[in-house]
């Protein structure tokens, strides 16, 4: 695939997986509220045991706001890589080739160390088309950016 420069998007940009993000936050505060209503209004627990419904609502809704937490920044400088645990800065160079194959649960990232790492924040589950097209737009940023003069 060849791309021009006039097709790169701007820098900085972010990259995630926007439908998924709005599944989870809105099935993890129906839960919350739920739960939560469900707890007080159960006769016959005591407040320790209503606290303990609304913990663990809110519990529940943690752990699905940790599931919509990756994203993929890239800026000038290089890419941020932002899983469900862990936070990755990566400079340009580091990144030898943007990989979205058919059948990947997300775009994997090979590095010049030899390793590949997954790059969450562009996963083709519910939204395939913007997935790929994301994972172009990162695979131009990278080729344009291995193709810079080195200052």
């Amino acid at each position: 695939m060849t791309t021009t420069p006039e097709a790169l998007p701007s820098l900085p940009v972010t990259f995630r997986p926007g439908r998924t993000r709005v599944i989870l936050h809105t099935l993890g505060a129906a839960s919350f509220v739920t739960i939560t209503v469900v707890a007080l209004v159960l006769g016959g627990m005591s407040p320790a045991e209503k606290t303990s419904f609304v913990f663990t609502a809110a519990l529940f809704w943690g752990v699905l706001g940790l599931l919509a937490r990756p994203k993929v920044v890239a800026d000038g400088e290089g890419v941020t890589v932002v899983n469900i645990a862990r936070s990755r800065r990566l400079s340009w160079a580091e990144i030898v080739q943007v990989n979205l194959r058919p059948g990947d649960p997300w775009v994997f990232l090979n590095l010049t160390d030899g390793t590949s790492m997954a790059a969450m924040g562009i996963q083709p589950g519910l939204a395939r088309k913007t997935a790929i097209r994301d994972a172009r737009a990162l695979r131009a940023l990278t080729d344009a950016a291995h193709t810079q003069p080195q200052n």
